[in-house]
């Protein structure tokens, strides 16, 4: 099995679509409602590839490479949340897309409170282990030195040990993910904005663009967060926070899980998303 067979019976299109001159790496799929896909630090689209075919079944999907990331260009410059926030809303705006669902993972999470500034471009909101309210230094070293050294090394291994950072059980992480972040990680672009990439691992920018109780009151988009328990970059009482931040949220807690839950229980995340976003899955 590999990504791509995940994907067999879904139909789907991978595409460069250009945004505001920024060429932006998307893949499409299915009909409908639409839902914005967004990753976490230093990734790409491929970490929804196993929500793809559940939830194509009942929506529009765009799972984007994020501004800097994965193969969408990197237009130079400290890579900062109102940055992309701005690339996410020109895509919507390319596209035609008035109002949309969001699943953020992560980085993707911190990026679709966009919620609390633009409520009229977000329907639903499902936050999937999402950054943005504290600034732990430990964990910004720890993200910053093992993606900096995946990325300066040609040693595969350094990626493979960047990925397990993210999963609770390392079974989750095939040789092709690997291989995916891999080429990723070396293509010169990418190399030349890693500094850009990480920017906000650095507390004075982290701090700056951190996310206050008074924005995450102001979210009224319903909202589901979604948390693992044995998540590496975030205990669960800073989950429970957030839930209490922003008024009628839900949160479900994946045991025997860490940073990627929508990729580690797919299934159950699978049925708990199309739940709330309003679709059964069969």
């Amino acid at each position: 099995m590999t990504i791509w067979t995940d994907l067999t019976g879904t139909g789907f299109e991978l595409s460069y679509a250009p945004v505001k001159g920024t060429r932006t790496r998307v893949l499409r799929a299915g009909e409908g409602e639409a839902v914005v896909l967004l990753h976490g630090t230093s990734g790409h689209l491929e970490a929804f590839v196993r929500n793809v075919p559940d939830m194509a079944e009942h929506f529009e999907l765009h799972a984007l490479d994020m501004l800097g990331h994965g193969y969408t260009d990197n237009p130079g410059g400290d890579l900062r949340i109102p940055r992309y926030v701005r690339h996410v809303l020109d895509y919507l705006d390319s596209r035609g897309i008035e109002r949309a669902h969001f699943v953020g993972e992560s980085l993707g999470g911190w990026v679709a409170w966009l919620a609390a500034d633009h409520p009229e471009r977000v329907g639903r909101l499902v936050l999937v282990a999402p950054g943005g309210t504290v600034a732990n230094p430990e964990v910004m070293d720890r993200i910053r030195t093992s993606t900096k050294a995946a990325v300066t090394s040609d040693d595969r291994d350094l990626t493979r040990r960047r990925l397990e950072l993210l999963m609770h059980d390392p079974v989750n992480v095939s040789e092709e993910l690997v291989d995916v972040r891999h080429a990723i990680y070396h293509r010169p672009e990418f190399v030349a904005g890693i500094d850009e990439l990480l920017c906000l691992q650095k507390r004075e920018n982290r701090t700056e663009d951190l996310l206050t109780p008074e924005q995450m009151a102001r979210i009224t988009a319903p909202t589901l967060i979604v948390w693992g328990a044995q998540n590496p970059f975030g205990d669960v009482p800073e989950a429970h926070r957030m839930q209490q931040s922003i008024s009628g949220s839900a949160l479900e807690i994946f045991p025997e899980c860490g940073h990627w839950p929508q990729h580690e229980h797919a299934d159950r995340f699978n049925k708990l998303a199309l739940e709330f976003l309003g679709r059964s899955r069969a």
